[in-house]
């Protein structure tokens, strides 16, 4: 028996580290500041808190999220916190946050940097509408110290050009961090961009998209923007991603759509979180 312990340690040994199960969540939580009537943040804030909370996800990356917003989600959910800065000199901005579990995980490096022609500060880039920024982190998991990049970004809704040229710096910037340390990286957001379109095209250059190689077929319906509708639109409009490089320990378990929904038939954003088991 003893030998028979020893050859599957060995085994191990040779593959490399056994997998462990990790899970990310993608959700465009609508900004706080709108008036949106009966969809006000002020009414469905806690609902989506508990969606959150459900699901516990190990990494949750939030586009259209504003101070206040992320501050009532750090303090509804236990263990997590957060990183992120806002797009323009107003704390109000927008963050592209990345919250994640505090007792799992450690913080080796981040950064937010502008989808522009000069990222390292506060700045509109070609066409676009509004300022965009992209975040990403270096976690390190404190029980086996495997480590893990996660990035999370928001393309502008208006500049075709800027949703073109930040796909391309978003490709550049993971090329970046895995020459730094070559570790997987997950890239989540809301693009902004059907598939067929120019942006996401150029981002399968490098990135898989989650959906495709889930080992599960996707769960849940097919388009992740809702405009508040119940029930939501069939037809297929995917804005919301999460995506991932190619690593041989990372395996994609599980892939879903999450169209849960709270009272007599509302949702808790005007997308639909997207959710993602993996294993590494």
């Amino acid at each position: 028996m003893k030998k028979i312990i020893k050859f599957f340690i060995l085994l191990i040994g040779i593959s490399g580290f056994a997998q462990d199960d990790y899970s990310i969540m993608s959700y465009n939580i609508r900004l706080g500041s709108v008036d949106d009537g009966e969809n006000h943040w002020n009414k469905r804030k806690q609902p989506l808190v508990d969606l959150i909370k459900y699901y516990q996800p190990d990494f949750l990356g939030t586009q259209e999220g504003q101070y206040p917003q992320l501050t009532f989600i750090t303090s509804g959910l236990f263990g997590y916190s957060y990183v992120g800065k806002p797009r323009t000199a107003d704390e109000n901005g927008e963050y592209t946050a990345i919250f994640y579990k505090t007792k799992k995980f450690e913080v080796i490096e981040q950064n937010t940097f502008w989808l522009s022609e000069t990222p390292d500060k506060i700045s509109k880039g070609w066409d676009a509408d509004y300022e965009r920024i992209a975040t990403y982190v270096l976690f390190k998991d404190k029980s086996n110290g495997k480590q893990i990049w996660i990035m999370n970004t928001h393309f502008d809704h208006i500049g075709k050009e800027a949703r073109r040229n930040s796909a391309k710096m978003i490709l550049e910037k993971v090329k970046e961090l895995k020459a730094k340390k070559d570790f997987p990286v997950l890239v989540m957001g809301d693009f902004n961009s059907v598939e067929t379109d120019e942006p996401i095209q150029i981002i399968y250059e490098e990135l898989n998209d989650t959906r495709k190689i889930s080992n599960s077929a996707p769960y849940g319906p097919e388009n992740t923007f809702t405009a508040f509708e119940f029930p939501a639109a069939k037809e297929k409009q995917i804005l919301d991603y999460i995506f991932v490089s190619y690593h041989p320990d990372v395996e994609i378990k599980k892939f879903a759509v999450i169209d849960d929904f709270y009272g007599d038939g509302k949702y808790p954003s005007d997308h639909f979180p997207v959710f993602v088991n993996f294993k590494y």
